[in-house]
């Protein structure tokens, strides 16, 4: 992998420097961030000026819409958004990390052409039903049932722990369409329109006090067969496309926010005194290695998916093990440098610290993580639970 730039390279990232400062100072005031319909209307705004811009879905296919730049202009466009201090993905992240790439990568033409432009422009917002109360982690256990009726499934079944629900257009879901056959082999992953009659969605409220995730319950909503990605009962496959994407290249973003954090966490030491600590100095130079690695690993992700047709492989399971710890490290560090003050709900590195516990639970635990990265890269043998350490 070539981590140099090249001229062409250097000037893509001249001009999205000079668009981003033009541009953020046209946006509007951050709504509150417990706010998540009014973060819908701010996220998708920001995602309309990408679109009109040229900067929508950059590393997607061309014929899925996107700009077919290369990995490494993809790179550059998550460095300089972040250090210019623009907004993320928010309440866009399931439609353009997980479930549009996914309809991309497996979708139909129709598919592709319904569901694909109306992410990329920031008109529609997705939310994900994967995970249910019994069926977390293990997700193959999963029991929301479909049963095919004519040219329509109907769906019962509940899910939780679903992203942006409450603001979402659409859900990827997975549904079990055939009950006899291995647990694995009888999934199917549907696109279900929120609005359907029988869906009711109830918020759930985190630790931080934020709202982004609810619980779903699905009461024979019918959803058209053609509205599923992929064959029937093939969902499993379909599934591991989308988790590819969650686990191998949707953080990487966060890598480049987390690098900004861990910057302002030393100059705050510097200013009220933490900084005299050997052992905090220390310990966010380890932070800073461990970083530093992961923006290296995220480039090799990233140049495997361009080298694969778009679609990550296992080693994005390293990636999100490992950073799932390194996040929760930087914040258990930022609370010893504020000290006392990190108790104050309203400091922003407070509720990100609280925020980061979930995240070696979220898009597959860290135990689950393992498991994979023991049997399908070590090749250790399956059947038996692998830790680290």
């Amino acid at each position: 992998m070539d981590l140099t730039y090249t001229e062409e390279e250097e000037d893509f990232r001249a001009r999205l420097r000079s668009w981003l400062a033009v541009s953020l100072p046209k946006l509007p005031p951050k709504p509150d961030p417990l706010d998540w319909p009014g973060r819908r209307t701010y996220d998708t705004a920001w995602q309309r000026m990408l679109y009109d811009a040229g900067y929508a879905g950059l590393h997607w296919p061309v014929d899925a819409g996107g700009q077919g730049a290369t990995p490494t202009q993809h790179l550059i466009y998550l460095e300089e958004t972040e250090r210019a201090g623009a907004p993320y993905v928010g309440a866009n992240f399931v439609g353009l990390l997980h479930a549009g790439p996914t309809v991309a990568a497996e979708g139909t033409a129709e598919q592709r052409a319904r569901w694909l432009p109306p992410v990329l422009r920031g008109d529609e917002v997705w939310c994900q039903g994967f995970s249910e109360p019994d069926a977390g982690s293990d997700l193959a256990s999963l029991r929301t049932k479909a049963v095919r009726d004519g040219d329509s499934y109907v769906v019962t079944g509940s899910k939780i722990w679903t992203s942006h629900a409450e603001v979402a257009d659409w859900c990827e879901l997975l549904v079990r369409t055939d009950p006899q056959a291995p647990r694995h082999r009888g999934i199917s992953w549907l696109a279900m329109p929120m609005d359907a009659p029988g869906v009711t969605v109830r918020p759930l409220r985190t630790l931080a006090g934020s709202a982004e995730f609810a619980e779903m319950f699905l009461d024979e909503v019918r959803v058209p067969v053609a509205n599923r990605v992929g064959e029937e009962n093939d969902g499993w496959r379909v599934t591991m496309v989308t988790l590819s994407f969650e686990r191998g290249t949707a953080f990487v973003g966060e890598v480049v926010a987390c690098r900004r954090t861990l910057g302002e966490l030393a100059r705050t030491a510097r200013r009220n005194g933490r900084w005299d600590d050997a052992g905090l100095r220390r310990r966010l130079g380890r932070l800073n290695a461990e970083f530093r690695a992961l923006w290296r690993l995220t480039q090799w992700n990233v140049s495997e998916a361009q080298n694969t047709g778009g679609v990550p492989g296992t080693g994005g399971s390293v990636f999100k093990l490992r950073y799932s710890h390194a996040r929760q490290e930087l914040y258990e560090a930022a609370a010893e440098v504020l000290g006392p003050d990190a108790m104050d709900l309203e400091r922003e590195w407070t509720g990100d610290r609280l925020s980061s516990l979930s995240y070696t639970i979220a898009a597959g635990t860290s135990q689950i993580q393992q498991n994979i990265v023991a049997e399908r890269i070590l090749g250790l043998p399956k059947g038996r639970r692998w830790t680290s350490g």
